[in-house]
C-alpha cells in the first residue's frame, strides 16, 4: 500500500511533459511561405474611349465614361485567343476583351464599335507590344512583304467633340435627341436617320457574313457593303419599315453610297489605323489602313 501511494505522490510531484504537437511544433523546419513568392499584381491602364461616353443613352453604364480600366494579358487570355472553339465562332477577341475589363458589370457587346477597337489595340500593345509585322500587298506592283507598323501612331479620329458643333461643321447634317443623324443624300435627295454600331451590331453582321460563306449558292457577290449600310441606316425620310429599308439600300445611287459611307466615317468616333507604307520592290509609297489579320494578336515567334 506504501509502495503504491508513493508511486501516486511521485506521479503528482513530477513535472508535466512537454505537448507531443508543441514539441512535433520545434521539431518542424520552419517552411518559407511561398503566396508571396508566387503572388504577382497584374497591372492595369486605363484606355480613353473615343467617343468620350457622349454616344451613350441615359442611364447606359457608359453615359459619359471617357475612360476604361482593362488588366494587361496574361496566359489566361491566350487561352481565350487560341481556342479554336471560340475562333471558328469569331468570339475569342470579345471573350479576351471581356476577361481583361475591370468592371465585369459592363458588357463589351454593348460598347460603341470604335471604343471597343480602343480597347482591342490596347490589349494588343499591353499583350505584345506596339510593333505589328505582318503581310501586305502592295496597291501597286502586288507585291506581298512583311512590314511593320507601330500601333502606338493610332490616334482618335471621328466626333469625339461636341455633336451639336459637329452636326452644325458637316453640311446637311442634323443631329437628333437620340443622337443619331439625319443626313441629306446628294443624289436622291432622301434624308436618312444614322446610328453608330455597337458591338451587338458587329456581332450579327460577322454572322449573317459567315452564314453566307456557309451557303451552297456559287459565286455569291460579297455584300459587306450593302449589310453595313442597313444596319446604320434606321429610317429613309418618315419610313422605318425594315423592309423597304433594305430595298431602298439594294437601289441606292452610287454617289449617295459613297458620301454615306463618307459621312459615317467621319461620324464615328474611332482610332485611326491609317499609317503610310512604302513598297521595298516599287517604291511605291501611300498611307494604308493597318490590316488587321492573324498576326494581331498571334504574332509570329
Amino acid at each position: 500500500m506504501s509502495s503504491t501511494r508513493n508511486n501516486q505522490e511521485r506521479l503528482k510531484s513530477a513535472p508535466p511533459e512537454p505537448a507531443l504537437e508543441e514539441e512535433t511544433k520545434k521539431k518542424k523546419p520552419n517552411k518559407p511561405d511561398t503566396t508571396q513568392v508566387l503572388s504577382f499584381a497584374i497591372p492595369t491602364e486605363f484606355v480613353d474611349l473615343p467617343s468620350k461616353g457622349k454616344y451613350y443613352p441615359d442611364g447606359h453604364a457608359l453615359h459619359g465614361v471617357e475612360t476604361l480600366e482593362i488588366r494587361h494579358m496574361t496566359a489566361k487570355e491566350e487561352d481565350i485567343l487560341s481556342s479554336q472553339a471560340l475562333l471558328r465562332k469569331g468570339l475569342a477577341i470579345d471573350r479576351m476583351l471581356q476577361s481583361i475589363l475591370v468592371d465585369s458589370e459592363i458588357n463589351i457587346k454593348d460598347l460603341l464599335v470604335g471604343d471597343k477597337n480602343a480597347l482591342t489595340v490596347a490589349a494588343r500593345i499591353s499583350g505584345y507590344g506596339p510593333e505589328y509585322v505582318t503581310t501586305i500587298e502592295c496597291p501597286m506592283c502586288a507585291t506581298k512583304q512583311e512590314y511593320e507598323f507601330d500601333l502606338e501612331e493610332a490616334a482618335e479620329r471621328g466626333a469625339s467633340g461636341d455633336l451639336e458643333e459637329l452636326a452644325d461643321s458637316l453640311d446637311g447634317i442634323e443631329l437628333t435627341e437620340n443622337n443619331t443623324f439625319l443626313v441629306e443624300l446628294p443624289k436622291s435627295g432622301h434624308k436618312v436617320e444614322l446610328k453608330m454600331l455597337t458591338g451587338v451590331d458587329e456581332e450579327k453582321l460577322q454572322k449573317h457574313q459567315q452564314a453566307k460563306a456557309k451557303s451552297k449558292v456559287k459565286n455569291q457577290l460579297s455584300t459587306v457593303l450593302t449589310d453595313t449600310l442597313k444596319s446604320i441606316i434606321q429610317s429613309v425620310g418618315e419610313v422605318r419599315d425594315r423592309k423597304q429599308i433594305n430595298q431602298f439600300v439594294d437601289m441606292m445611287p452610287a454617289l449617295d453610297s459613297r458620301y454615306l459611307r463618307g459621312v459615317y466615317q467621319n461620324l464615328v468616333p474611332n482610332i485611326d489605323m491609317t499609317q503610310e507604307f512604302a513598297c521595298e520592290e516599287c517604291g511605291h509609297a501611300q498611307a494604308l489602313e493597318v490590316p488587321v489579320t492573324a498576326d494581331f494578336f498571334w504574332p509570329k515567334q
